[in-house]
């Protein structure tokens, strides 16, 4: 182990991220389990492929399958792509499976847990979504496509997005001959919308904001930066276009909670001067996540 990760082991970035992979895992499980199962919710991926064939081979739980088929992708990972593929994806796809087979024992699901098919989707959909986003912050995942996306990454030549929505598109499609047209419709609106809430979360989680303070006495405010909100700051010199007075404008970048305390701290230090705020999910740079991570 690196000098690196010994030093980061065990401290509260550390224990944050842990957290994180936790709670990711523990919504997935959950919405996949109390919702996508009993309900035959085929929105694609592993948990989709397993609902399909328990319809067919019904000896075999959807659990069971779930277990069996992530195991067998995070194997193929591993052999294919090498021990670094991802340990924080291994731990995620283990305590994934291990939770959904916990719950058949622990709380058998008859059948659907309400009679409104439409609420039931959207936490069918919305739990995992929210899951993946948490899993997908801290460079994670739940295992099954995801491990098929890495693979095509690296062998194929074709687009990953295209490839595996059309995989999913397939599962969800198979749902309408196996449980008849209602439930694959239901399957086919799951599937666009979680598309569109793992985006939505992700940006939400990783949002930023970013100020640009003008004032004529920017120390104040840059030391509260540095040394309260731990971040820098840059200084550039303004010119009023109206008064044709020179102005400092600084510029910083801090997260959404941070934010208040900066705008309460600005606004009490130097009432006259003008803030900008704007929202940023991509941030590059040292002590933000990026796209270069």
């Amino acid at each position: 182990m690196s000098e690196a990760k010994e030093k980061y082991l065990f401290t509260p970035a550390w224990w944050k991220e842990i957290a994180y992979l936790n709670v990711g895992t523990l919504l997935t499980a959950v919405g996949v389990y109390f919702f996508k199962f009993p309900n035959h919710f085929t929105t694609g991926g592993v948990s989709g492929i397993s609902i399909l064939v328990n319809r067919f081979v019904p000896a075999l739980s959807s659990a069971t399958l779930n277990l069996i088929l992530n195991l067998l992708l995070l194997l193929i990972g591993v052999i294919f792509l090498g021990r670094g593929f991802g340990l924080r994806t291994g731990y995620a796809t283990v305590m994934y499976s291990l939770l959904t087979m916990a719950f058949e024992k622990i709380v058998p699901m008859e059948g659907p847990m309400t009679s409104q098919p439409l609420m039931e989707l959207l936490f069918a959909v919305g739990l995992p979504a929210i899951g993946a986003a948490i899993l997908f912050d801290v460079k994670a995942s739940s295992g099954g496509t995801d491990v098929i996306a890495m693979l095509i990454k690296k062998y194929a030549r074709i687009n990953i997005g295209i490839g595996l929505a059309m995989a999913d598109l397939v599962v969800a499609v198979g749902a309408c001959f196996a449980f008849g047209m209602e439930t694959g419709l239901f399957s086919l609106f799951g599937l666009f919308l979680k598309s569109v809430l793992v985006d939505t979360v992700m940006d939400n989680l990783r949002t930023c904001k970013v100020f640009q303070i003008i004032t004529d006495d920017p120390e104040p405010i840059c030391r509260f930066i540095t040394d309260q909100l731990h971040h820098s700051a840059t200084i550039t010199e303004g010119h009023g276009a109206f008064t044709q007075e020179q102005r400092k404008v600084i510029m910083a970048v801090v997260n959404r909670s941070q934010a208040v305390r900066l705008q309460l701290f600005v606004r009490a230090t130097d009432p006259h001067s003008f803030i900008t705020i704007t929202s940023s999910s991509e941030i590059i740079g040292k002590g933000f996540k990026g796209v270069t991570e």
